[in-house]
């Protein structure tokens, strides 16, 4: 994994560039949603015009909206087809951002390809293990098998293939992505600007923030509140697991479910912590782990995230061991000495930033290298660029 702190050279001259996100994810739905309305808050102060397409834009690019299988707290929001291709060819768009296989990132592939943009996809989430998850064997293999056809259909169009980790890189590539490149975690200001609050002394407030689903094992989170009656714990989130988990928080006084919070409160909600707590079972970075580390709070994480794969993070991250249980691990951190907590968090302060950086960096000389050469009247002009020719 690289370290940002030894990526040397200025990020490409993107000031004329216009960019468009074509994503199936709401804003603040998902962990997906967030990273695009995050990227696309920093790339605004570098590009000519950066358009968002997706669900939670502009109603009238929307057509037909259905329960998102396996999950019907969210929804599937169908593209209208004509408005989205008169939008983008109105923006002639030098590179498209695709960070999701459903039928808004399938219509922005396409177009791309018509209009002449560099395509540039985002591999954020694997799908197929998540079907495991949600499906038995035989009723997952129709969702794992769209995913997989999906995934392959914008790979072999994509100019390049961004994972946010080794393992999902390992993934793209097995899934038939030529090219495939790392990318950072972009933060939004309001988790990087306020000051820090120091730690308490000791942990009494264990937060987790997440979908309540199954692959975020949320039900550890709930053990952990029955196990450590002196611990106040917070469970913020929607999903099919919320009602299960209502019910058993109503016999525990310590626990508190208040469901989803609009991204703004986050920052607030987070400063109120000691800890963060993420024990997923599947978990591509942990975009909440982040800016946890950025809001100078402990972070406790399971091995399945993939914000341990990188160094300058990992280093301020407290994980579950092998065989250990989120409530053993939360007693062992607890017991730490505050000097240790602490230490962990002002170099998860400093790792955040360095991320960041790094991130809003990375993405300027994707978009640079991977988007097309116009002319001044936004004709094509050669083609796309590749940092590579």
């Amino acid at each position: 994994m690289p370290n940002p702190s030894q990526t040397s050279g200025l990020a490409g001259d993107t000031r004329g560039q216009r960019i468009a996100v074509v994503s199936d994810a709401e804003p603040e739905r998902n962990g997906v949603g967030a990273y695009y309305a995050d990227l696309v808050e920093h790339l605004r102060d570098h590009v000519a015009e950066v358009t968002v397409f997706g669900p939670g834009g502009a109603p009238d690019l929307g057509s037909l909206s259905l329960p998102l299988p396996g999950d019907s707290t969210q929804r599937l929001l169908v593209p209208n087809l004509m408005t989205v291709h008169r939008r983008l060819t109105t923006l002639r768009p030098h590179a498209v951002v695709v960070p999701t296989p459903g039928p808004w990132g399938l219509l922005g592939a396409r177009l791309a390809g018509s209009l002449g943009a560099g395509l540039i996809v985002g591999f954020h989430t694997h799908y197929e293990r998540l079907a495991d998850l949600y499906w038995s064997s035989s009723v997952g293999a129709i969702p794992r098998s769209y995913m997989r056809l999906a995934n392959r259909f914008l790979f072999d169009r994509g100019a390049v293939v961004l994972a946010n980790s080794h393992a999902m890189a390992d993934a793209a590539r097995a899934l038939g992505a030529r090219r495939v490149d790392l990318m950072g975690t972009p933060i939004p200001r309001q988790f990087i600007d306020p000051p820090v609050r120091v730690l308490a002394e000791r942990v009494t407030r264990v937060l987790f923030v997440g979908r309540l689903a199954p692959e975020k094992n949320v039900q550890a989170v709930v053990d952990a509140a029955r196990a450590r009656p002196d611990m106040r714990v917070t469970i913020i989130g929607d999903g099919p697991l919320r009602v299960g988990i209502e019910d058993q928080a109503r016999d525990l006084p310590n626990l508190e479910v208040p469901g989803w919070l609009p991204r703004a409160r986050l920052p607030e909600a987070l400063d109120a912590c000691d800890m963060l707590v993420l024990p997923s079972h599947v978990e591509s970075l942990g975009t909440v782990a982040l800016e946890a580390l950025a809001r100078g709070r402990n972070v406790l994480v399971s091995a399945h995230c993939g914000i341990t794969e990188w160094p300058m993070l990992d280093r301020a991250l407290f994980r579950i061991g092998d065989g250990e249980t989120l409530t053993e691990a939360l007693g062992r951190v607890a017991s730490l000495d505050a000097s240790i907590r602490q230490r962990k968090a002002v170099l998860g302060a400093e790792g955040a930033r360095e991320m960041n950086a790094w991130a809003i960096k990375g993405w300027l000389n994707v978009l640079e290298s991977h988007g097309t050469v116009r002319d001044d009247d936004g004709a094509g002009g050669g083609g796309p660029r590749h940092a590579d020719a």
